[in-house]
């Protein structure tokens, strides 16, 4: 029996981003279209450094149904890509999204909070981490509540992740690396501080949504 304001995409057992028809249930967070501007962000950034060095690696982090960085080989193949998250489940929908999409030889799966069990340098970060704050639960759409609170939650004000994801980054960036994020509405000024207390990085853009909302922050080492 399907729940009340069930998702129609966990009915169906799939979804559509950037052109890929991907496997989704409830262990992955829906991919939204605005997640297609990250890709197109970071896709034009690795063509555009590609020339010099003839190969990149990319980090995916928080990747849920691997929709990122499949998304990206299809677009970039010169790319090599780890995409990792904390949830065993997630990973596992994400390994049959890269078989489906005959990409599994090109990105590596890690189950890893964040940088934990990752290791090396990349020249690209790319993330859309969990960034909904813990008061907004209250009046999220009934449908948004079906999805996995791990990959919403944001914590107490929605920028846990990027606090840590931006303490630990010099760490797994190469010298002079592009880093890109994706941001929840009226978030953009408390990112961009985050950003640029750490002394070691500089936003360098603020990419806006169809509907006018800074939606990707970028970010140069």
């Amino acid at each position: 029996m399907i729940e009340p304001y069930t998702p129609v995409q966990y009915i169906m057992g799939k979804t559509d981003f950037c052109g890929l028809d991907l496997v989704v249930n409830e262990d992955v967070l829906i991919p939204r279209p605005e997640t297609e501007l990250l890709v197109a962000t970071v896709a034009e950034e690795a063509r555009r450094r590609l020339p010099e060095s003839g190969s990149l690696r990319i980090l995916d982090l928080c990747t849920g149904s691997g929709n990122i960085a499949i998304a990206l080989t299809k677009s970039v193949p010169e790319c090599k890509i780890v995409a990792s998250d904390i949830s065993a489940a997630a990973l596992s929908i994400a390994r049959r999204n890269t078989e489906k999409h005959g990409v599994a030889h090109r990105i590596d799966l890690v189950e890893s909070d964040l940088f934990g069990s990752v290791s090396g340098r990349f020249d690209i970060v790319v993330s859309n981490p969990p960034y909904i704050a813990e008061y907004e639960f209250a009046a999220l759409p009934k449908d948004v509540l079906k999805e996995p609170r791990l990959a919403l939650n944001g914590g107490a004000d929605g920028l846990d992740f990027y606090r840590r994801i931006f303490r630990d980054l010099s760490g797994f960036m190469k010298k002079g690396g592009f880093a890109a994020f994706e941001i929840g509405f009226g978030q953009s000024a408390y990112v961009k501080k985050i950003v640029e207390e750490t002394k070691a990085y500089k936003v360098s853009s603020v990419v806006k949504d169809w509907n006018g909302i800074d939606r990707i922050v970028v970010a140069n080492g």
